[in-house]
């Protein structure tokens, strides 16, 4: 049973959390970047300065921004934010923008002055726009996560400025997994109803017009098509789908988790999947989803917002864990499931938002599943194989420290070989 104060805790971390998105949240961060500072300024730009770190070139550079007509990269989400973004919407910046607008947007990206540079000081998560009219200037800074915005300043003049890791935010130390399968057991389903829900409605639908349409690689339909769709066959297929689609310029939102939409959709279609092939009640359903979730959360807050790491490592084996309680798995299943699910895949490297992702969540869903069936046929990993610790709570801090600290230099020379920021 956990305690009062860690129920509201959890409460609120579902709530911050799973939000919606439209597009890969990065570049999305940069059209929500370039609105705020249009709305600073109080009028149209004549030129502009944009500043992002090498993490945010890295996952703009290769995918589609949505409501662009098909366009790529850093100039293309800032030219969609700022003659079409409304600020107001968050991460949604660009889900009012009218087909009608594609051109316009493609001839102020092509033709407007802005200079793109990655400062060598820059936070891993950081996004400035310094935009100038005549004689008066609008400058907005966000990092630390996608709509943290940490400075705000007109015409030289301070009008916000707050540290970087906001004091706002509920503290993600809290989560272990223990608790968090004390929570799924006892939480009023109504509290989480909402998040929850929306979450279930919005990463379904795009999954499903993942294998509707022709997006990407489709790796969604190729796992379907050439394989015995069964019910772990089709998890990992729907949830490369939703990838798929958002990869590749899909206009439907998304709810993330993490502030990314890939480990939004791996954590949650799987566990929807299971829970509807098999005939399984919503109060489950429910339940399962904060499991996922929140294990996802926890896995994902030691290793940062950005790294060499894949996220959908860590998203893929909150799935798991989900797919795991959903079945009636408790505690000791849910944890050996997930240090099995860690010690098979945490390998993958990020290389960046692009139509592989989708692939990459597969291969997640499949390593989670894996973990899972090993624990229900008698079998795990112990400590001392590979990265496994002693307890999965000292194997999620053995996986935080290996992405987070060991692979800076490899996040370094993936920013090297990306490093073109139009």
């Amino acid at each position: 049973m956990v305690t009062e104060e860690i129920y509201g805790k959890y409460i609120k971390i579902l709530k911050e959390e799973l939000v919606p998105a439209m597009g890969c949240t990065e570049p999305i961060a940069i059209a929500y970047c370039a609105a705020k500072a249009r709305d600073v300024l109080g009028a149209m730009p004549e030129r502009a300065e944009i500043a992002v770190s090498g993490n945010i070139v890295k996952n703009a550079k290769s995918v589609v921004v949505p409501h662009t007509g098909g366009m790529r990269g850093i100039k293309a989400a800032f030219a969609v934010g700022i003659l079409a973004g409304k600020a107001d919407n968050g991460l949604q910046v660009i889900s009012d923008v009218n087909e009608r607008e594609y051109a316009s947007i493609k001839r102020f990206s092509d033709e407007f002055p802005a200079e793109i540079s990655v400062p060598s000081e820059a936070e891993i998560f950081d996004i400035s726009v310094r935009l100038y009219r005549g004689g008066d200037t609008a400058y907005v800074r966000i990092a630390g996560d996608h709509t943290n915005i940490v400075k705000i300043e007109r015409n030289g003049r301070v009008l916000l400025q707050k540290p970087i890791i906001s004091a706002e935010k509920s503290d993600r130390t809290v989560l272990n997994v223990e608790d968090i399968i004390a929570f799924a057991d006892t939480v009023n389903v109504d509290d989480v109803r909402d998040v929850i829900g929306r979450q279930i409605e919005y990463n379904m639908a795009i999954a499903e017009e993942g294998l509707r349409g022709d997006y990407g690689a489709n790796i969604g339909k190729t796992l379907l098509r050439s394989y015995q769709p069964d019910i772990k066959t089709t998890a990992k297929a729907y949830a490369a789908a939703g990838s798929d689609a958002r990869m590749n310029g899909c206009e439907l939102p998304v709810v993330i988790n993490s502030g990314s939409g890939n480990q939004g959709i791996t954590c949650s279609v799987p566990v929807v999947v299971y829970a509807r092939r098999l005939g399984l009640p919503e109060d489950r359903l429910y339940r399962a989803l904060c499991v996922s979730n929140l294990v996802t959360v926890h896995l994902k807050f030691g290793i940062g917002t950005l790294s060499a790491y894949c996220g959908v490592v860590s998203a893929g084996a909150g799935a798991a864990c989900g797919i795991t309680y959903l079945l009636g798995g408790n505690y000791c299943d849910v944890a050996h499931t997930l240090t099995n699910a860690l010690a098979i895949d945490s390998g993958i490297i990020c290389d960046g938002a692009k139509a592989s992702c989708a692939a990459k969540i597969a291969t997640a869903v499949e390593s989670g599943l894996l973990g899972m069936c090993m624990y229900e046929k008698g079998n795990e990993f112990f400590a001392g194989d590979g990265i496994v610790k002693k307890g999965v709570e000292e194997t999620i801090r053995s996986v935080s420290r290996l992405a987070h600290d060991g692979m800076r230099e490899t996040d370094k020379d993936i920013k090297k070989k990306r490093r073109d920021v139009n």
